[in-house]
């Protein structure tokens, strides 16, 4: 038999699998319950409503995110600019492309919910800031290290980039096709004279 902790983390799975694929709009409570394996009862028990849902879904998605992302950024023997480099290429590998995974939910419901969620939008971002957070402290580092030539503010230049990536996945997602965030890898490299 699942444990609490179990079936709240099956419904949280279930819901940003099918999200990622198919929206939030398009997603009902009954697929995520069919799909995660739990019944009705258990969702309202973890989660009031469908936006309560949406939130702990996406606190979740960046939780799991960043951690991915400071486990790069960890590699203290490597420059910071080869580390930062390593972000992106993982970007283009598992965020652009159109069977994501789960893995781009900032890319796949930004636009979708900003608008019907306030609070998706706002742990959109704060998960969102923590990112570019994470990326200027990279930019920083590697300014000091010597591996980065960035003339402008860390902070500026790392929402910058960051808006970049995640334009080039949406068109990426319209394309279907991945030149756009090759570009965007190209662009970045560019920028940060890595």
């Amino acid at each position: 038999m699942p444990t609490e902790t179990t079936s709240r983390q099956a419904i949280l799975d279930a819901g940003q699998r099918t999200i990622a694929h198919r929206g939030w709009a398009a997603v009902g409570l009954n697929e995520i319950l069919k799909v995660s394996g739990v019944p009705r009862g258990s969702f309202y028990y973890y989660f009031p409503s469908k936006d309560a849902f949406g939130e702990a879904m996406m606190q979740e998605y960046f939780r799991e995110y960043v951690a991915d992302m400071d486990g790069i950024f960890a590699q203290h023997d490597v420059p910071a600019a080869e580390r930062l480099m390593q972000y992106w290429r993982q970007w283009r590998d598992t965020q652009s492309l159109d069977d994501c995974q789960g893995k781009c939910l900032a890319v796949k419901l930004g636009a979708e919910v900003a608008d019907l969620s306030e609070p998706m939008r706002l742990a959109l971002k704060d998960g969102t800031t923590a990112i570019t957070e994470r990326i200027a402290t990279m930019i920083a580092a590697g300014q000091a290290d010597g591996s980065l030539a960035v003339g402008s503010d860390p902070a500026t230049t790392a929402e910058t980039l960051y808006d970049l990536w995640l334009g080039a996945s949406v068109m990426a997602k319209i394309h279907r096709r991945t030149a756009p965030v090759d570009n965007a890898l190209a662009m970045t490299a560019q920028l940060l004279h890595a």
